[in-house]
Formats: structure tokens, sequence, C-alpha cells
């Protein structure tokens, strides 16, 4: 009761507290990590900025890709409609609009000069990104889903952003090389793979039967373990660009 005798100032502050603080919390965790040189605030702010961009972006791609999917000859009740969705829609979509800004926005940066830099950059578009979503999900679907977010979806966005940052830092490091060519394989890697896990992650959870949750929850536990390990490895490996 008293919760619906509180200032709407106060009510949206809880929700947007509870939808953003997450992302903060592991956007925090990767400045940290950034141990060679900090990148500029002004910087990050500017790409988790991008990374709201890019939801926004991502919302009108989905719409167009879901309407062609229907338009097929595929059940929507299906699986195979389920992970084409997952896959090719959502996954393709969400990737491909965060590190295009992300390119745009750092490539040429002067202080793009480390190679653990790409994987800030990639997690900050990723994180801003998650923010944004988050507080769409919280405002439509209330508190209760604040926690399973936190500890599942924004996790997950900082997942798929730190695979592609390791391949990110890997091209920028290339093209500063003059290896011909290896720049655009490292970059066409990152984003394929950053999607295949995004579309698995979304594949299992959104087929919703009981073997699809057992290997959600295996997949969800070994990636934020192999994620965690990479970052601490690429963090300790960093190098000149």
């Amino acid at each position: 009761m008293m919760f619906f005798l509180m200032p709407i100032g106060w009510i949206l502050f809880i929700y947007i507290s509870a939808a953003v603080i997450p992302a903060v919390f592991l956007m925090r965790y990767i400045y940290q990590m950034d141990t060679v040189e900090k990148e500029p605030p002004e910087l990050l702010w500017s790409l988790a900025g991008q990374g709201v961009i890019a939801a926004l972006i991502s919302i009108v791609l989905e719409m167009i890709g879901e309407a062609i999917l229907n338009h097929s000859k595929i059940s929507s009740g299906s699986p195979t409609y389920v992970i084409l969705l997952a896959f090719l829609v959502v996954a393709a979509a969400e990737e491909g609009s965060k590190y295009v800004l992300l390119y745009r926005r750092t490539w040429n940066d002067p202080n793009f000069n480390y190679r653990f830099d790409g994987v800030v950059y990639a997690a900050f578009v990723s994180l801003g990104f998650a923010a944004f979503e988050n507080v769409k999900y919280v405002f439509d679907y209330g508190l209760t889903v604040a926690f399973p977010r936190a500890i599942l979806s924004i996790p997950g966005h900082l997942g798929f952003a730190v695979v592609f940052g390791c391949f990110y830092g890997r091209a920028r490091l290339c093209a500063d090389r003059g290896e011909r060519g290896r720049p655009a394989v490292n970059l066409a890697a990152g984003y394929l793979l950053a999607v295949f896990l995004h579309g698995f992650y979304d594949s299992c959870a959104m087929i919703g039967t009981g073997l699809s949750t057992v290997v959600f929850v295996l997949f969800v536990a070994v990636m934020y373990i192999v994620v965690f390990q990479l970052l601490r490895h690429e963090s300790r490996t960093d190098e000149p660009v």
C-alpha cells in the first residue's frame, strides 16, 4: 500500500535504479580491469550512449526481420522459427547495431592505443544497450524482472561484448602492424562468434522446454566462467597498438 502512496518521482527513481545499477556495476568492474591506461570517462559514457542508440536501431531492425520471418511458411510456434528468430533477427541485429556504432566511434580514436581497449569499448557499448533494454523491461513487466535480468541478461550482454572486444582489439593491433586482411578477418570472426553466443542464449531461453532450460543454465554458467577468465587474461597480457 505504501508503494502506491509514494510520489511518482520516487517510483521512477526506484524503477530506473533497479534497471540501471547492474549495468553500472559491471561498467565499473571493466573500468578497473583496464590497468595499463584508463580510458577517458567522457569517451566511455559516450560509448554507453551509443549502446542506447544501438538498442533503438535494433528495435526497428527486429520489427522488419520478424515481419519477413512471419511471411515465410515456417510456423511461428515451431523450434525452427524460434531459432531463426533468435539467430538471424535478434542476435544479428543487436550485435550488428552495437558494433557498427562502436567501430564508427572508436576505430580511429587516438585513445584506442592498447589491445584491451577494444574489450573496454565493446563492453561499455553493450552495457549501455543492456541498461536501456532493462529499463524497458522493468517498466513493461515490473520490478519482478529486475533480479533475473540482473544476473542473466545484463551479464549475458557483457559476455557477448567481451568476446567481440577481444577480436576487436586484435583487429586494431593487426591494422597498426599493417597486416593486410587480418583486421577484417578478426572483425568478422568476433561478430559471428558474438552472434552465435547471443543466438544460442536466446534460443534456449525462448524455446522454454525442460531440456532447453537445463542447457540454458549450463551454457550461462560456462560462459560466465570463460568470460571472466578471458577478461583477466586479456587484462594481464595487454599490449600497445
